[in-house]
């Protein structure tokens, strides 16, 4: 009997953990904005939330025009950036940062892609092999993911809007999981091509 309450009570921490870990890291508990009714600050700037609160959770995410965009706070600094990974669209604001020859990345928790978080260039290994004894060494792929600008004013976290007359590879990701995850870029549907 006390085996089968030990086992009971062992898949009930298992289903317990795993629920956690399927909800992923906490959000603060941040707003969903959209430019047409977010809080502006100074400079037509869009409040994200309260600087003690990011910095205490180390991430935040919010909307704005249904665009999700993730904050971190990481060794004293704020950066912004879209939520979906350049690559497959995963899920940033899950993914753990790491410091890549000095460099602050953020690394997709999906394929493993790392991107910086000051510029957002694509980082990957390779070597040169043209090289007599060729190491593997960090390199950059180009900016492949829409940053955001942050500001803090009175002990609020903004971001400017985004500049959409420069694209990035992020920006078919950030359109396609616009507003809970719906495919907006209009490509139609499976339905739609039968016809």
């Amino acid at each position: 009997m006390l085996d089968l309450v030990i086992l009971s009570l062992h898949f009930f921490l298992c289903f317990l953990i795993s629920v956690v870990i399927w909800r992923g890291s906490k959000d603060v508990g941040l707003h969903s904005s959209s430019t047409e009714t977010a809080e502006t600050g100074p400079d037509g700037l869009i409040l994200i939330g309260k600087e003690n609160d990011i910095k205490r959770s180390g991430r935040a995410t919010a909307k704005i025009d249904g665009r999700e965009l993730v904050v971190f706070y990481h060794e004293g600094k704020f950066y912004a950036m879209d939520s979906r990974c350049y690559h497959e669209g995963g899920p940033l604001r899950l993914g753990q940062i790491e410091d890549i020859d000095g460099q602050a990345c953020i690394v997709c928790p999906w394929h493993k892609f790392k991107i910086t978080l000051e510029t957002g260039e694509g980082l990957y290994e390779g070597i040169n092999p043209l090289e007599t004894s060729p190491k593997p060494k960090w390199q950059s792929k180009g900016v492949k993911q829409r940053i955001h600008k942050v500001a803090i004013d009175n002990g609020n976290v903004y971001v400017s809007p985004p500049d959409f007359s420069v694209s990035f590879d992020s920006d078919y990701f950030a359109e396609k999981y616009k507003n809970h995850g719906e495919l907006a870029m209009g490509k139609p549907s499976n339905l739609e091509a039968a016809e």
